[in-house]
């Protein structure tokens, strides 16, 4: 489940922000200087021609499944050479493209752009092939509407081809639910919160009673589901028009802000950072995951290979309604030596066929609609057999693709998710002050 430059206080105010390829530099200073205030990268280059060779490189990250089929592509295709370079997260994917790219050398020949960063690549879209000129329209149909127009600049340049989507669903622990007394069965666990009348306020009460009945914590972050409201409202952290910051006097916003910082203080966090907390995810210190597709597969990265009798489950609500977090495409660096292969194999892991395979490794919701079709049976042995093609595809009815402004993920990442951090971890324990500090971190972003 945003991303360089500029902005100054005075944005904050409706003030439109404005972003340039000149300001990529002090953007990825910026991102680190936020980080150090509240409190990267690896190398990809550009493919090699050896005889009739083609070496192709490719950066992605996270858990997409995309690697999967690199050894299939290559059989079918022997002269091609794959070598890919995974990072951790979207945050640090963002950070290694910036820095390349403002660098001016150095992207891979395909590079994974997530959705929360796609609107700044578009400010440098000349880093980035027109995949029109390379058939992609041939095939526009396959996608959804809203999928392949994001990928598409103002001036109608496709600069990614769509992979997932990340409708969401709540992931669970059901022998921890069982023993705390409340229903387990994930029908009874999605009427328990409200079905699709759930609301946040019914799933702070749902974990107020899990820490009364067990005295652990619910969840192991605010950061997740703060990014869940988030993503499930008209505007998100920009008006419509992509330009126009919507925080500081956002009131639904803060409401929402304010109920988490008490939810905190209640001992419903368990005070642990959003990333990498396989070793108490499996100890039962938490009990929820607000789940987008793709977290499917970093929640099951954490065990063995083929654990079937982990606990976790997968019920078909979510507080609020419908949501939509991440998803990601595949672009096609221009300084790539290979543009027309490294555009085929991009459109070959994008294709229907190979949505359906990444989602049935690794979670990621097809954003084809042909792809969706193929998945619809699929269900995960670890998620106690859930169905979760047929899950997916109710949690994605009713989902808008929310626009997504230059600064999104970097506002997500290294604003509110440091201040939730201190919140969670009990620094600050006032919901304004901790709305204020926030604010201050905003301010600090460079312009």
């Amino acid at each position: 489940m945003g991303a360089l430059a500029c902005f100054a206080r005075s944005a904050h105010k409706g003030v439109t922000v404005k972003s340039a390829r000149s300001k990529i530099a002090a953007s990825v200073a910026g991102v680190a200087a936020v980080a150090l205030i509240a409190t990267g990268c690896s190398t990809g280059g550009g493919a090699e021609a050896s005889d009739d060779q083609i070496t192709l490189s490719i950066t992605t990250f996270g858990t997409m499944g995309v690697d999967a089929k690199y050894a299939e592509y290559m059989k079918q295709n022997p002269n091609i050479k794959i070598e890919a370079t995974n990072l951790e997260g979207g945050g640090a994917a963002r950070d290694d493209a910036y820095a390349k790219i403002a660098a001016g050398t150095g992207l891979s020949d395909i590079v994974a752009i997530e959705e929360g960063w796609l609107g700044t690549i578009a400010e440098v879209s000349d880093a980035f092939v027109d995949l029109r000129d390379y058939g992609i329209e041939d095939v526009k149909d396959s996608w959804l509407d809203w999928k392949y127009e994001q990928g598409t600049t103002a001036d109608g340049q496709v600069i990614g081809a769509g992979l997932d989507i990340g409708p969401q669903g709540l992931c669970y622990r059901g022998d921890l639910f069982e023993a705390a007394g409340l229903p387990s069965e994930r029908e009874e666990v999605a009427a328990y919160f409200g079905g699709e009348d759930a609301t946040w306020d019914r799933f702070f009460e749902v974990g107020e009673e899990y820490v009364d009945k067990t005295g652990k914590a619910f969840y192991h972050s605010p950061r997740f589901f703060w990014n869940s409201f988030v993503n499930q409202q008209e505007e998100g952290y920009y008006k419509k028009d992509g330009e126009t910051l919507n925080i500081e006097d956002n009131d639904v916003l803060k409401e929402h802000f304010a109920k988490i910082v008490e939810a905190e203080k209640a001992g419903l966090g368990a005070g642990l950072p959003g990333w990498e907390v396989g070793p108490e995810a499996k100890a039962g210190d938490f009990a929820v995951y607000m789940c987008p597709s793709w977290m499917l597969g970093i929640v099951q990265g954490y065990y063995d290979e083929g654990t079937t009798d982990s606990g976790w489950d997968f019920a078909n609500v979510l507080p609020g309604g419908a949501a939509n977090w991440g998803g990601a495409f595949l672009g096609v660096a221009s300084s790539s030596e290979h543009k027309e292969e490294a555009a085929k194999l991009a459109l070959w892991l994008a294709s229907p066929e190979q949505q359906a395979s990444a989602f049935e490794k690794a979670g990621p919701y097809p954003s084809t609609t042909e792809g969706q079709k193929l998945v619809a049976d699929t269900t995960s042995p670890f998620f106690n057999d859930a169905p979760i093609g047929q899950i997916f595809a109710e949690r994605s009815k009713g989902v808008v693709a929310q626009v997504k402004g230059p600064e999104d993920s970097n506002i997500q990442d290294n604003v509110f998710g440091p201040i939730f951090d201190r919140v969670s971890q009990g620094e600050v324990t006032d919901p304004d002050k901790a709305w204020d500090a926030a604010m201050e971190l905003l301010d600090q972003i460079p312009s």
